[in-house]
């Protein structure tokens, strides 16, 4: 269950991404490690009431990390709500999910 939320939140931004019409040149499936900033996000429940996000920066020089800065920071949760979901067996039910938090980034 831990990990279930940042696969669910990867999946989202994946899905995000895939669905935009252009294809975007700003989309990369690797890092320039020679002089970069690499930005990761994650959203981890706490309790019912609280969640977790933590941010990562990794900093990169010359093919080698110079720094990693994490901050930690603790959000509001929102709660749940009930889903329909199926089996393989095609079988429908009522189940009580969390909500996830939609990320959106923009880089200036």
């Amino acid at each position: 269950m831990r990990y279930l939320l940042p696969t669910l939140v990867f999946a989202v931004f994946a899905f995000s991404l895939a669905s935009c019409e252009e294809e975007n040149a700003d989309v990369t499936s690797s890092v320039n490690k020679d002089g970069s900033v690499e930005t990761a996000v994650q959203i981890t429940h706490v309790d019912s009431t609280h969640d977790l996000l933590i941010t990562t920066h990794k900093v990169w020089v010359r093919n080698s990390e110079y720094k990693t800065v994490q901050y930690h920071d603790t959000i509001p949760a929102l709660g749940s709500a009930w889903q329909t979901a199926e089996n393989e067996d095609g079988d429908e039910k009522q189940v009580n999910v969390k909500k996830e938090y939609e990320i959106y980034i923009t880089v200036k």
